[in-house]
C-alpha cells in the first residue's frame, strides 16, 4: 500500500517545526513513468536459444569425457527456452499490462481533487513514445486512470488521447536517440564496461564449474544470470537458473548491472543525464503556466492539471538523476553533477550502495512532480515542488534534503545548473567527452542482499532495440 503524499506545507519548506499544520491545494501533477513488464526482445530470445545448444554442448562433452553429472541440476539437463517459438519479442504482456493499470488507479486516489474534472486531452495530456510496449503502457494506465468515468462496458471506461512524436524528433521522451554524442559515447563505452564485467563473470564461471562439474564461461554465466531475471520476473520461477548462484554471486551480478547502466545511463557522465534537460524544461514551463492559471483565476477545466508521460529506463534514469536523487554521496554528490563531474561507480559488494536498478527504474517506475499551492502561510514562497518516486516522497539533495521544495528553488537550486547548454550544443559531436569514471577501491563492509527480480535492467540492446 502506498502512502498518501504529505498534504502540508507544515515548515517542511524551510525546517520550521513550529509552523502550524496547513493544507495544501494540489495545482498541478507531472508524471513520467517506465513501461510495464515486457516480453524478451528478439536479440534475448536469440540469445536464449543460443543458450539451449550451449548447455546441450557442455553436457554431451562432460558425457564424453566420463565426467559424473549427478551434481548437475535436473531442470538443466534437456532445458527448453520458453521463448524459442517465438518471432516477435519485446511487447508489453498481461503482467505489465496490470502494472500500469494498477498505477492508474493508485494515481488518482493519491490526487483525487486535481483529476477530478472530466477528461479533455488538454487538461490531462497523455503522451507515449512510438514503441509499442510504451504506449500500451499509456493506455492501460489511463483505463486504470479514467475508470468509472465513461460509458463503455461494465467497468464504464472511456476512450482518451495518447499522443506520440516521431521517434526521430522525440527530444522529450527519446532524447537518448536524438543526441548524436550520446549515441557516440555508448559505443565507445559498451566495450569498456563488458572489461569491468568480465572478471566477475570469470570468477562466478569457475565457482560454477566446480559446483557443477561444467565447463561454464563467463559468457555462460551472462546468459544463465539473465534467463535467472526473465524466469523470476515472468514465469515466477527462482528454483531454476536463479538457484545455481549463491546469495554473494546473485549481489555480485546484480552489482555488475548496477555498474554498467551507472556508466551508460545514469551518472557516470553528465552528458548521459543532461541530454534530458528539454524534459525538464519542459516541466518548469507547464508548472508556470499552472501557477498563471491561479493567479490570473482561470475557468477550472480551461487549463491542464497534468501531463502524464510514458517511456523507457533511457528516459527514467537519466530524468532521474537530473534530480539529484539516489546519489551516493548526497548533497556533496549533486555539487559534483552540477559541476559536470563523473562520480564514482557504485561500491562493490560486500559494500553497501544507493544506486540500485531495481530502485531506480524497474519496470513501471516512475517520478512525480508535484505542485503546491501554500497561500495560507508566513513564508515568502507560496509554491512548492514534491518529488514522489515511484509513488513515495523523497528528499532533493539539491534542495537542502527537503521534501517539499520552495518553487523558485527548485528552479534555481536544481534546474538552472543544468540550462548552461541547449540541447543542440549538448549533442553536436565535436564537443570533447569527459574522461569516463574509474572504479573505486573495494570496501569491506558488509551489505544485506537484495533481490534482484525487478528486471530493470535485462535492456542491454543494440540501438536499434529499444527500451
Amino acid at each position: 500500500m502506498h502512502s498518501n503524499p504529505f498534504k502540508s506545507c507544515e515548515g517542511e519548506a524551510r525546517k520550521v517545526a513550529f509552523l502550524p499544520r496547513i493544507l495544501a491545494e494540489y495545482m498541478f501533477l507531472f508524471g513520467r513513468a517506465r513501461h510495464g513488464t515486457r516480453a524478451p526482445t528478439k536479440k534475448r530470445i536469440k540469445e536464449l536459444n543460443n543458450l539451449e545448444k550451449q548447455l546441450e554442448m557442455l553436457l554431451s562433452a562432460a558425457a564424453r569425457n566420463g565426467l559424473s553429472l549427478h551434481k548437475v541440476p535436473s531442470w538443466l539437463k534437456g532445458w527448453k527456452s520458453p521463448w524459442r517459438e517465438k518471432v516477435n519479442g519485446g511487447e508489453l504482456i498481461p503482467e505489465g499490462e496490470q502494472e500500469l493499470y494498477d498505477l492508474g488507479i493508485r494515481t488518482r486516489k493519491l490526487f483525487p481533487d486535481l483529476l477530478s474534472d472530466d477528461y479533455h486531452p488538454d487538461i490531462y495530456t497523455i503522451k507515449a513514445t512510438q514503441i509499442p510496449r510504451a504506449s500500451a503502457s499509456a493506455v492501460a494506465f489511463g483505463m486504470g486512470l479514467f475508470r468509472g468515468r465513461g460509458s463503455l462496458g461494465l467497468d464504464r471506461h472511456r476512450a482518451f488521447s495518447v499522443v506520440s512524436e516521431s521517434r526521430a524528433s522525440d527530444t522529450m521522451l527519446r532524447f537518448f536517440d536524438c543526441c548524436q554524442r550520446y549515441e557516440d559515447y555508448r559505443k565507445n563505452q559498451e566495450p569498456e564496461v563488458e572489461k569491468r564485467r568480465e572478471p566477475v563473470l570469470d570468477d562466478i564461471s569457475k565457482s560454477l564449474t566446480e559446483r557443477y562439474g561444467l565447463n561454464f564461461t563467463w559468457q555462460h554465466i551472462s546468459s544463465l544470470w539473465f534467463l535467472c531475471k526473465q524466469e523470476a520476473s515472468l514465469l515466477d520461477i527462482t528454483d531454476q537458473a536463479c538457484g545455481m548462484f549463491s546469495l554473494s554471486e546473485v549481489a555480485l551480478l546484480e552489482w555488475t548491472d548496477d555498474m554498467e547502466v551507472f556508466i551508460l545511463k545514469g551518472y557516470g557522465n553528465s552528458l548521459n543525464y543532461r541530454m534530458g534537460v528539454p524534459l525538464l524544461q519542459d516541466i518548469v514551463q507547464s508548472m508556470e503556466k499552472a501557477i498563471t492559471a491561479k493567479e490570473e483565476k482561470q475557468v477550472p477545466g480551461s487549463y491542464e492539471k497534468a501531463r502524464l508521460r510514458f517511456a523507457h529506463a533511457e528516459t527514467v534514469l537519466p530524468f532521474t538523476c537530473l534530480l539529484g536523487l539516489f546519489l551516493e554521496e548526497g548533497h556533496h554528490g549533486f555539487k559534483q553533477i552540477q559541476r559536470e563531474q563523473s562520480l564514482q561507480l557504485p561500491p562493490r559488494p560486500p559494500a553497501t550502495r544507493i544506486w540500485k536498478g531495481s530502485d531506480v527504474a524497474p519496470f513501471a517506475g516512475n517520478n512525480m512532480l508535484v505542485l503546491y499551492s501554500c497561500p495560507a502561510t508566513n513564508l515568502s514562497d507560496e509554491y512548492f515542488v514534491q518529488v514522489l518516486h515511484n509513488e513515495e516522497p523523497i528528499a532533493m539533495p539539491g534542495c537542502d534534503g527537503l521534501n517539499f521544495c520552495p518553487f523558485q528553488m527548485f528552479k534555481d537550486k536544481i534546474v538552472a545548473p543544468h540550462l548552461e547548454h541547449d540541447f543542440d550544443t549538448l549533442c553536436t559531436v565535436n564537443v570533447e567527452e569527459p574522461t569516463p569514471p574509474t572504479p573505486p577501491p573495494e570496501p569491506s563492509k558488509l551489505s544485506l542482499f537484495r533481490w534482484l527480480f525487478s528486471l530493470w535492467n535485462d535492456d542491454k540492446q543494440p540501438r536499434t532495440d529499444e527500451l
